[in-house]
């Protein structure tokens, strides 16, 4: 059996990729290593899928640090409406929650796969799990597939959605960029983003804050010369290890770069506990609230501004005796609390691993793919999507947009491609 076009990966990107090109008309033939398809789906958005993000387009390519203007002419073809007009024409029913993430009704990923999976069978695509490919013999007109098994398999159009390095138990480990290159594609240099952060501060190393939430934090990233590199105002969490929560995966990957560009061992990083107040603002409501119980020790005067444990720790940075009368502080006293309230500075010395990433940052350079089709500038017939391009989104819904548009824009021409 010959195929007209060969979607290689049934991740969010693949499986799109072979719905666009079975809907228009090409013979698909879909391979995966692993032995079910869609697992990066399954677990996404903490296993409820954030299928996308209903933010207006600008907004959108905003939250894609990565190359997020290569998809201005994708968006112009098939955009986050169409997504959510797609998977509501599948019958699953959406709703908008913060930030414009969209969900399943039912907070179901398993859902959302499965009506993907139904669709692609419905349109008639062939299904080869647990098939690993080995190579891609390139052709002037004609391609082959090899496969682990020795098997050769022909097709005019390649679609390559293999995914990055990062989550490796769903099946992305790094395995087309192999082909990329022999494809005369430039990989750029690949490095963690979304990730957890390192820290060797002693209170991270004694586990001092571990488990501790702080809501709606302004947390930066710093250069050696004291310049604010990139704020996020999100919640965040300390760890064993480091911090994690929203606000330190969007932040993973200046630090990532601002370690490599300056050369230095760490860098600073500074929490804001009061992003939407100024220091006289703050310094005034503390002392309204040591006013009202003077002869209250301060910590409990204090006590519900923040997270307990959190508070007797900035009380302390600052020098002071938590157990003082409230009164009996020095203005002085309570102008470094405030500080470090504002700005509280602890160094990091990296991230996690890529592997332990959400996302992978680098890639197939966009420069060599073109924006409107996704087909490769190096080699006819050869398209790419999702995460194995150099184009990363923060969480939120838009990696996963990123993956979708591509997919379809891929699989479309792909079909377009073979049939021509």
């Amino acid at each position: 059996m010959t195929y007209d076009c060969i979607v290689i990966g049934g991740g969010p990107s693949g499986l799109m990729a072979s719905v666009g090109a079975a809907t228009n008309g090409a013979r698909v033939l879909l391979i995966d290593k692993g032995e079910k398809l869609g697992r990066k789906l399954a677990i996404s958005g903490g296993g409820r899928c954030n299928v996308t993000n209903r933010l207006p387009v600008e907004e959108i390519i905003k939250h894609i640090p990565g190359n997020g203007r290569f998809l201005y002419s994708a968006f112009s073809v098939f955009n986050n409406e169409d997504i959510i007009q797609f998977f509501e024409g599948l019958g699953i029913q959406l709703k908008e929650e913060d930030h414009g993430r969209m969900f399943p009704v039912t907070n179901k990923a398993t859902d959302v796969v499965a009506a993907l999976l139904q669709k692609i069978k419905e349109l008639g695509v062939t299904i080869r799990t647990n098939t690993p490919v080995k190579t891609i013999k390139y052709g002037e007109e004609v391609h082959e597939i090899i496969l682990h098994s020795g098997e050769a398999i022909q097709t005019k159009a390649i679609v390559i959605a293999v995914g990055g390095k990062s989550v490796p138990h769903t099946g992305s480990t790094g395995d087309g960029y192999a082909w990329a290159k022999k494809a005369g594609h430039t990989i750029t240099e690949l490095y963690p983003t979304e990730v957890p952060i390192t820290s060797n501060e002693p209170f991270i190393k004694h586990k001092t804050l571990q488990g501790i939430s702080l809501r709606n934090v302004a947390l930066s990233v710093w250069n050696p010369k004291g310049k604010l590199i990139k704020a996020h105002q999100m919640d965040m969490i300390f760890t064993h290890f480091g911090v994690s929560g929203p606000a330190a995966l969007r932040c993973s990957q200046y630090v990532v770069k601002a370690l490599k560009k300056f050369e230095v061992p760490s860098i600073e990083m500074r929490i804001d506990s009061f992003p939407d107040e100024n220091e006289e603002s703050l310094l005034n409501s503390l002392q309204k609230r040591i006013d009202a119980e003077p002869k209250k020790a301060l910590k409990n005067v204090l006590k519900g501004l923040l997270p307990e444990k959190f508070l007797h720790f900035l009380i302390e940075r600052a020098e002071i005796d938590g157990e003082s009368i409230a009164d009996q502080v020095s203005k002085q006293a309570l102008r470094q609390l405030v500080a470090q309230m504002k700005s509280f500075s602890f160094s990091v010395n990296g991230t996690l691993s890529i592997e332990k990433a959400f996302v992978t940052g680098g890639g197939v350079s966009v420069k060599e793919i073109a924006p409107q089709t996704m087909a490769s500038k190096k080699q006819e017939g050869l398209f790419f999507c999702g995460e194995i391009l150099d184009l990363h989104g923060y969480t939120g819904g838009y990696n996963i947009t990123v993956a979708f548009v591509t997919g379809n824009i891929a699989g479309t021409n792909a079909a377009y491609h073979a049939l021509s």
